[in-house]
């Protein structure tokens, strides 16, 4: 199959309002299929809402944005349809008892069961089907760049076994399943090293190569990403806000 297409990403004065305060306010951007975009920003200044938000995850309350010419809010189940999470803490959560091979097959079978095209639910001789499975699952971890091979037991390492940086890359690699034509990273440099900061951006410009557009969430853009800022300090109230407004709009 051919790469997804990447979706472009605008916004103008885009906001979100929760009964606390506002998560994040006054957001612009302008970003091509395919882009690597940064959601810049401090702790508590809403990027996390903000990602949610242009991945169909949150409801805004103010301004215009538009993901793939999709409109928001208007549009947001169809957004939801063509994009996915990695990394986002309570939402894309790793069960730190499952193994990596367990976390791939079971996201692998709700693919095929609820995500997928039409024709990946008909009756399909068993062994065609256990290919194609194979064929999604190496794609995915080739493009997250995670080697089973490397990890301490292979397939059956788990999670609670994995280096942060692997950890992240798993949670990508699930997303990628999907083949969604935007992927939103949480925290990609959340207790990183300079070393591994840069090893993730390497990452997801990779992602990006391949047509997807990533949409990440840092505390410092790197300079040949589009940088999206969601304030210029701290708001005490912003996390606050960000759970009323997931509690309120779901996290599916």
């Amino acid at each position: 199959m051919d790469d997804p297409l990447g979706l472009a990403v605008t916004a103008h004065d885009f906001g979100l309002e929760g009964p606390r305060g506002w998560a994040f306010r006054g957001v612009f951007a302008d970003a091509g299929p395919g882009s690597l975009i940064a959601v810049e920003g401090p702790s508590g200044s809403g990027r996390t809402c903000l990602l949610l938000a242009l991945t169909g995850r949150m409801r805004p309350t103010e301004g215009r944005a538009a993901v793939g010419g999709l409109e928001l809010p208007g549009r947001i189940a169809a957004v939801r349809r063509h994009s996915a999470l990695a990394h986002v803490t309570g939402v894309t959560d790793l069960d730190p008892a499952l193994t990596v091979g367990e976390h791939l097959r079971e996201q692998a079978l709700l693919r095929r069961r609820f995500a997928g095209p039409f024709t990946d639910v008909l009756p399909r001789p068993r062994g065609e089907r256990v290919r194609e499975e194979k064929r999604r699952i190496d794609t995915a971890l080739t493009t997250a760049g995670l080697d089973l091979v490397t990890l301490p037991k292979g397939p059956r390492t788990a999670v609670r076994d994995l280096e942060r940086v692997e950890g992240l890359r798993l949670s990508l690699a699930l997303a990628l399943l999907g083949r969604p034509r935007l992927i939103g990273v949480d925290d990609t440099d959340l207790k990183l090293s300079p070393a591994e900061r840069e090893e993730i951006w390497t990452l997801l410009r990779s992602v990006t190569d391949t047509g997807v557009t990533v949409l990440a969430v840092c505390s410092e853009a790197p300079r040949d990403a589009v940088a999206v800022r969601t304030g210029t300090g701290p708001r005490d109230e912003a996390k606050e806000a960000a759970a009323d407004a997931l509690a309120e709009t779901g996290r599916s």
